[in-house]
């Protein structure tokens, strides 16, 4: 069934604006919004901005006096423009709560409402010398699209966070960063075979698809980026399942999508229709996805030896 998903994701550095700390916060934060408003106009599903954006340009110790609580005046702010527009917001943040500080991605829905805070599990030494606590746990919250995960700045240098989403069934992840990510998105979203939409706080925010494949990147000329993404999708490997193609378009037609990665020798199919998802296919004409054919040559190995 197709689950038809507009991205957008914001490249931000910081207003530079003001002298004391406040001040500095505030511009961020006005900053922020106009760029949200800005996204807005693309008519996204969900929006994600950098990570900790109202603290950027702060030295340490004024960054991390840049936390607040959720609610608090940030998610306040983007829920209002979340509910007008009736889209989802990524407020990456550095939040407040129980008596600890953590560098978070806060979501908040079409109403403005806040479903909850991912705490990156994987702050920088820099960040805990500061006072951030790591968080505990990946997290991966239902959406009215589908299932959504969160990697921030640092995490992406431990498999482990991707792989327990991909667990969790996230099927697009956002990465809120102060470092580009390059290569590494790629990696990941080909490997654990999701979609990863990057915020970073400089150009080059990009969208990348379960392929490894960049859809789009920012730029100095465009801080804000757009995709229409599928999310009904699941990975093949073409052996055996390339046989059967032909069948598939022949019952099918443009209700599916069959792209290939040649060199890497998979593919990820799609459904775009609306009373059939790519899981109804796979069954149908007994597919096998990509993590099922490994797992059955790692047991026929073990057979063998």
């Amino acid at each position: 069934m197709v689950s038809a998903v507009r991205i957008s994701t914001i490249s931000f550095a910081g207003s530079g604006e003001g002298s004391s700390t406040e001040e500095k916060i505030d511009g961020n934060r006005r900053a922020a919004l106009h760029l949200v408003e800005r996204a807005a106009l693309d008519k996204p599903d969900i929006v994600c901005l950098p990570e900790t954006f109202t603290g950027l340009g702060l030295e340490t110790k004024e960054w991390f006096r840049s936390a607040e609580t959720v609610p608090g005046p940030t998610t306040e702010a983007l829920g209002d423009i979340a509910e007008r527009h009736a889209m989802y917001v990524v407020s990456p943040i550095v939040e407040k709560r129980g008596g600890k500080t953590f560098n978070s991605a806060v979501l908040i829905d079409r109403t403005g409402k806040v479903v909850g805070s991912y705490h990156k599990m994987h702050p920088t030494i820099y960040e805990m010398e500061a006072g951030i606590t790591p968080g505990t746990e990946p997290t991966v919250f239902e959406t009215d699209f589908g299932p959504v995960g969160f990697v921030i700045c640092f995490d992406l240098n431990f498999r482990d966070v991707g792989e327990d989403l991909k667990g969790r069934g996230a099927k697009l992840v956002f990465f809120p960063s102060m470092y580009p990510g390059g290569l590494q998105l790629s990696i990941w979203a080909h490997d654990l075979g999701f979609f990863m939409a990057s915020a970073f706080t400089g150009d080059g925010s990009s969208i990348v698809d379960p392929l490894g494949r960049v859809l789009v990147k920012s730029s100095a000329y465009m801080p804000v980026i757009s995709r229409v993404v599928n999310l009904d999708f699941e990975l093949l490997h073409i052996d055996y399942n390339n046989e059967k193609w032909d069948e598939l378009r022949n019952k099918y037609g443009p209700g599916i999508e069959i792209d290939v990665a040649t060199p890497e020798a998979i593919f990820t199919l799609y459904s775009n229709r609306k009373d059939v998802t790519v899981k109804d296919i796979i069954r149908e004409f007994k597919l096998e996805t990509l993590d099922d054919y490994f797992a059955r040559a790692n047991a026929m190995r073990q057979k063998a030896l």
